[in-house]
């Protein structure tokens, strides 16, 4: 299977669930789900720049991902306390 399809399939899912449980209330969950949306983003957009020699940029991504996927934890902890 095409990894692009594969990756646009997930990015589909996580932003159809995360916009269902913010319209039925559960903003804990659209935020985790958002995060996590954020982690997928960031680091399909770390492969392709770096892929295109954008490596200052590329960087970025790499630490924006990294970031949004420790606050992914960070709110899965406080939705699970």
């Amino acid at each position: 299977m095409n990894m692009k399809l594969v990756q646009g399939i997930a990015i589909g899912l996580l932003s159809v669930t995360a916009l269902t449980f913010l319209l039925f209330g559960y903003l804990e969950v659209a935020v985790l789900f958002m995060t996590l949306l954020f982690v997928l983003t960031n680091s399909f957009r770390y492969r392709h720049m770096k892929a295109q020699g954008m490596h200052r940029e590329a960087k970025w991504m790499l630490g924006m991902s990294v970031v949004f996927g420790l606050l992914f934890f960070v709110v899965l902890g406080t939705i699970l306390l």
